[in-house]
């Protein structure tokens, strides 16, 4: 019965059936993913309102300290910053329709032109990365998991672990000493070169180093997710069954391992944007890649909360769209998961 239901994860007709019910999914994570944003962005102006800090040291700059006391009240009344919080919540969520997010002080410009600007290197990085990391540990993972106890197996999960023990920051080291300045190969820094126009091409070699810092540094737990799911699956009846029959390999792995092996790594790799939003931050940081990742560091530390919010809430969002796809693509290759209604 298991190793049916396994077969028929292959089917695209009974792919095609389970389209209903991601579709009942995704509308119904949408409608709670609104009124759960709301709630986030107002928790995020309560915990701005306790902070210790003065907003107003961050809007002055240098000027923070020779400002008298008069001075001071006018520059609050002038940045509206003499309003209660949840009247400044209010003020900047009835702006979100017309896409008026307030003003960063950090960047000394529109939150909008902010993202605007380092939202397409963020998402780029990001989705590449988390890509590459994925079709990494699902190959290597499955290959380790299927030869479990050989020299391989112990190969790619030793480096996977040592991997895990290692800070983004120290890979990115490594890199840029042997490939930036030993090997003289790829830039360290930026998305083109000192005074050019950014290009496809001074895009895609700054973006090199990047990529690989952070797609390793995601790859070990995605691996051992998935080489301990192929390990489980081998050993399940339905498997012993398809081997008494004759079938090894990569039929075994393909038709009656992967369908079942792949779900929980699928479902970590929902859970694990935020990992990838603080890993780019730092990889954006080292390398001086124009993201937002870095960004939202400034903007919460110099207490640019206008900016601050509207990148946690875009970083809520990627959260939930991640968590909302991976149950979709568990429904859709395992037709053992049912919707209700």
């Amino acid at each position: 019965m298991v190793e049916s239901a396994l077969v028929a994860t292959l089917s695209p007709e009974r792919r095609r059936r389970r389209g209903p019910a991601i579709g009942r999914l995704l509308v119904t994570r949408a409608a709670v993913a609104v009124p759960l944003l709301g709630i986030v962005s107002l928790a995020l102006f309560a915990l701005a309102d306790l902070s210790p800090f003065d907003p107003l040291a961050t809007y002055l700059g240098a000027d923070y300290q020779s400002a008298t006391q008069s001075q001071r009240e006018a520059a609050r009344a002038a940045y509206g910053l003499n309003t209660t919080w949840w009247s400044a919540w209010w003020h900047w969520i009835s702006g979100l329709p017309s896409g008026d997010l307030g003003w960063s002080a950090t960047q000394r410009r529109p939150v909008t032109e902010v993202l605007a600007a380092g939202l397409p290197f963020t998402l780029g990085l990001s989705a590449a990365a988390l890509t590459l990391a994925a079709m990494l540990a699902l190959v290597l993972g499955g290959i380790a998991g299927m030869r479990r106890g050989s020299a391989l197996d112990r190969a790619v999960s030793g480096l996977a672990t040592a991997l895990a023990a290692t800070p983004p920051f120290v890979i990115s080291l490594v890199l840029v000493a042997v490939f930036a300045v030993a090997l003289r190969a790829l830039p360290t820094s930026g998305a083109r070169g000192p005074g050019d126009p950014y290009t496809l091409g001074g895009i895609l070699t700054h973006a090199v180093l990047p990529l690989i810092t952070l797609t390793l540094s995601q790859v070990p737990w995605l691996l051992l997710s998935m080489r301990s799911a192929v390990v489980d699956a081998a050993e399940s009846d339905a498997v012993r069954g398809a081997r008494s029959r004759g079938i090894s390999g990569p039929g075994l792995l393909r038709r009656h391992i992967a369908p079942v092996a792949v779900l929980p790594t699928l479902a970590l790799l929902g859970t694990r944007l935020p990992e990838v939003i603080a890993g780019a931050a730092v990889v954006e940081v080292v390398f001086s890649w124009p993201g937002l990742a870095a960004t939202l560091v400034d903007a919460a530390t110099a207490l640019d909360f206008p900016l601050f919010a509207a990148l946690s809430l875009l970083a809520a969002a990627a959260v939930l769209i991640g968590s909302a796809a991976s149950d979709a693509a568990a429904i859709w290759l395992d037709p053992r998961i049912e919707m209700a209604g």
